[in-house]
């Protein structure tokens, strides 16, 4: 066997491993113990990785739309107020569009919070209730605002 440590593009960084001198052991970031759960056979993780892609293309579109035609096309932010919005959530399409924009954001931010809990919360005890926060936080708000945008009353005095 060669214990020859270049390459084609020059000398390799910690080569020669061999049967005598093994390559360094890396651990997986969390072992599996006796009662960590196996995996099931839905696929969940996929589907939220293709959620969080496909929310945040239509995000983007929703987001420099509303931008686009709150601070260009109406005026700017000095025209906005409350008869505005109320003028503005008249409309059925504008009602669904902020709705989108609404879910949409609170369900991509909720994901990837969540994804950024079971990368860095090392207890499951911490994951459990941190993810319980967020679940329930992210629920209030899509509840809270739905009721705004479909319980507005313009004439409200």
């Amino acid at each position: 066997m060669s214990t020859d440590t270049t390459s084609a593009i020059g000398p390799v960084e910690g080569g020669g491993y061999d049967v005598d001198n093994p390559a360094p052991y890396i651990e997986a970031p969390r072992k599996r113990t006796g009662r960590t759960p196996r995996a099931t056979r839905g696929n969940f993780e996929m589907a939220a990785w293709l959620f969080m892609r496909l929310s945040g293309v239509v995000l983007v579109v929703l987001v420099l739309g509303h931008l686009l035609i709150q601070l260009f096309l109406d005026g700017g932010v000095s025209k906005i107020g409350f008869a505005f919005v109320a003028g503005r959530w008249a409309s059925p399409f504008w009602q669904v569009w902020d709705l989108l924009m609404l879910w949409l954001a609170m369900l991509h931010g909720a994901n990837g919070l969540r994804t950024v809990i079971n990368d860095y919360a090392e207890r499951a005890n911490t994951r459990l209730w941190l993810k319980g926060l967020l679940y329930t936080a992210t629920v209030f708000t899509i509840l809270l605002g739905t009721l705004v945008i479909f319980t507005f009353d313009p004439n409200i005095r």
